[in-house]
């Protein structure tokens, strides 16, 4: 008897120590591993985070929607800054979220802000529908990733045109993982695609397929590359754990749910430069 006493004792040791540890284990890997944007003063300046709409991983019929952290640490790094931010997708209305990205191992300290945020959590519910904003009122475009991206990014005929015309006005366009796709559609100054000839990063196969969503229609380096991008990343033991930013201009995109804390720092510092300018 006293063998299984001991067994359940070491069982339930090890539960309580995977609980504690297993994210700290994660960060040390490389997901959402610690990185420090220092202070900006942004004051009077606005952000636009767009989301999908799109929650069902076809055709599985699993839940599918946005990355928690690649929309909730570049929200905050633009609030901490004094940014005014609204969010903002497709249709408007409801954003939904990746499921297991608002919970443990993988929240980060940003989306359990968020969810304590009324005010967050009311935009993240109630988003502007892009064709009814205008680029001209906003400072920059962020357009966050999550394997719901893949199916109304790219595909929205009013986020082309309106990536188009906020690139045609010089606000800065920056993307984390599928969030890329929001850019592949739309067209730069001389009528070709934005992303052609251009630095630009996004979630790359290796990591599509370590999470076995190949099902998804569209695929952030596979379009990229199609387009003419100059498509760049970084891999790791296994891609989820990379990270990469990419800056090119006005476009500042960062590879994948890792990469939202140095996205947003060099967003924040190339809105610094232009008010130096």
């Amino acid at each position: 008897m006293n063998w299984i006493v001991v067994t359940l004792l070491v069982l339930a040791l090890l539960a309580i120590l995977t609980y504690l540890y297993l994210p700290a284990f994660l960060r040390l890997l490389g997901i959402h591993r610690h990185y420090t944007i220092p202070d900006f003063d942004m004051t009077g300046r606005r952000a636009l985070m767009i989301c999908t709409n799109h929650d069902r991983l076809d055709p599985l019929k699993r839940d599918t929607g946005a990355f928690g952290s690649e929309f909730t640490v570049p929200y905050y790094a633009f609030v901490n800054a004094g940014m005014e931010v609204d969010m903002a997708s497709p249709k408007g209305g409801v954003i939904p979220i990746q499921p297991g990205s608002w919970s443990w191992p993988l929240a980060c300290d940003d989306d359990k802000r968020f969810m304590a945020d009324k005010k967050a959590m009311h935009d993240l519910k109630n988003s502007k529908a892009i064709a009814d904003l205008d680029p001209n009122d906003y400072d920059v475009i962020f357009m966050a990733g999550g394997w719901g991206a893949a199916y109304d990014l790219m595909q929205s005929e009013e986020l082309a045109d309106f990536i188009t015309r906020a690139n045609a006005s010089g606000k800065i366009l920056g993307s984390v993982c599928h969030g890329a796709l929001g850019l592949c559609s739309a067209k730069g100054l001389d009528g070709e695609p934005l992303v052609k000839g251009r630095r630009v990063t996004g979630v790359t196969n290796g990591q599509i397929n370590t999470f076995g969503i190949a099902v998804t229609p569209k695929h952030p380096e596979e379009e990229l590359r199609k387009l003419g991008a100059i498509y760049e990343c970084q891999h790791a033991f296994r891609d989820p754990f990379a990270t990469h930013t990419s800056i090119d201009g006005n476009l500042i995109t960062g590879q994948n749910q890792n990469s939202g804390y140095e996205t947003a720092h060099r967003i924040l510092e190339k809105i610094a430069t232009q008010r130096n300018v």
